[in-house]
């Protein structure tokens, strides 16, 4: 194996065992800064090391022995220990002894717990949204500082930022590296699915930039979504959201051109979506909606992205039953979005005046001013009712307030249609 190959396999591994070697640390040393110091001692070890003597039989194995060896070396080093580190170097010791041939069942025997324990911490609601999030892909995600500033357009100096005083606050205010009590349980679990959730969003639907999506963050909220529904088997909503995301992630493949044009859901290749992923969705689904009698929101979400699934062609597409999910929805939430969503469905139901009177009401309460689907989505019902002027101004309102390139494209061309239909 050359150098070249050593180092991919070497970066091969971080991805895998980041994440698992942080959180054994973490519960070793009690600070997920200090955790992540030192399995980036690891690596640089692994970098050395490796290219010479081959890549280990278990490279995570070596990476934690080698990450509590650096533990000890520091804590010894330090002039003034004090009691608790003295505990900890003690401890670590003593497991590093016993350890011996047997580290892999050792491994194992952690590796839920302390995976789960790192879920709740780096997603801790200490934190401000953009700090679980980053915080999250760093080290759940085994994602460099580089790679999550060029997937959220922000400077690397940001994100590093961001993550620097995540840390800082969760030490200021001694998060214990612990799952959260029952009764602090939902609140929490609630967090951590909303930052798998935003990461998940942002790579569906881009915000900003020139490409309409960024699948690498899908599937990196996948993975952490299926891992926490390992962890978190009985957990309902847990299973809602990796139906939810397994099942819009299937459309992937359909939902651009071959320029990365975005192709709108009615208009996409069904034969192109992935009907595993879809199979995967739907039996997340029923496991979510046999944990619980209610569905809860991510689950209610994959009920309604189910019925797409379900539709063979777009004719197909029960849209008054969605319409009632979306009724369902907006009556347990009371969020202007949903709101939106349910007049496109009573559009696609009963015509597009019924869904452009919902549209209206929330043009007039102004609770969603400056979002750009909002003049979008009015744009289409007055297009379909062939009021094509004032179609055409809602498009190009809509494509002033997005912010994503290849979105603007397309509101732009809708507008010009609208323009030559008004002749």
């Amino acid at each position: 194996m050359t150098v070249t190959d050593t180092h991919r396999s070497i970066d091969a591994v971080w991805r895998i065992e980041s994440a698992r070697v942080i959180a054994g640390l973490t519960r070793m040393v009690h600070d997920v800064g200090l955790a992540e110091e030192l399995a980036q001692d690891a690596l640089v070890a692994a970098l050395e090391q490796w290219p010479e003597q081959g890549v280990p039989r278990n490279p995570g194995a070596w990476l934690m022995t080698t990450a509590k060896r650096r533990a000890i070396d520091r804590f010894r080093r330090q002039e003034r220990l004090d009691r608790k580190h003295q505990e900890i170097a003690h401890d670590l010791e003593i497991q590093q002894a016993s350890d011996g041939a047997d580290v892999d069942a050792t491994l194992d025997g952690q590796i839920e717990d302390d995976l789960l324990r790192l879920m709740f911490i780096s997603c801790h609601p200490v934190l401000k949204t953009e700090a679980r999030v980053a915080l999250t892909l760093k080290l759940l995600g085994g994602l460099t500082t580089g790679e999550i500033a060029r997937a959220f357009l922000v400077s690397e100096s940001t994100v590093a930022q961001r993550i620097v005083r995540a840390k800082r606050a969760l030490a200021d205010a001694d998060v214990p590296f612990e799952v959260p009590a029952a009764d602090e349980l939902p609140a929490r679990l609630a967090s951590v699915l909303e930052a798998i959730y935003l990461v998940f969003n942002e790579g569906y639907s881009a915000t900003a930039g020139d490409d309409w999506m960024r699948p690498e963050l899908c599937a990196e909220a996948l993975r952490l979504g299926r891992i926490l529904a390992g962890l978190m088997p009985t957990e309902a909503e847990v299973h809602g959201l990796v139906a939810l995301m397994e099942i819009q992630a299937s459309r992937t493949a359909a939902r651009t051109g071959p320029s990365g044009e975005p192709i709108l859901l009615l208009d996409q290749n069904r034969g192109r979506w992935d009907h595993l992923a879809i199979r995967r969705g739907l039996g997340a689904l029923e496991s979510a909606e046999s944990l619980a009698p209610v569905r809860g929101n991510y689950a209610m979400q994959a009920a309604l992205a189910a019925c797409h699934a379900r539709a063979r062609t777009p004719e197909d597409t029960d849209w008054a039953r969605i319409a009632a999910l979306y009724a369902e929805l907006s009556e347990r939430d009371n969020s202007p979005i949903i709101e939106l969503n349910r007049s496109v469905a009573l559009s696609m139901a009963f015509g597009p005046a019924a869904g452009l009177e919902v549209a209206d009401r929330l043009v007039a309460d102004g609770s969603l001013s400056g979002y750009h689907l909002l003049p979008s989505v009015r744009g289409d019902f007055l297009a379909k009712l062939e009021r094509y002027d004032e179609a055409r101004a809602e498009f190009e309102s809509a494509a002033a307030l997005t912010k994503n390139e290849r979105e603007r494209t397309l509101l732009l061309a809708r507008a010009d249609d609208c323009r030559a239909r008004a002749l």
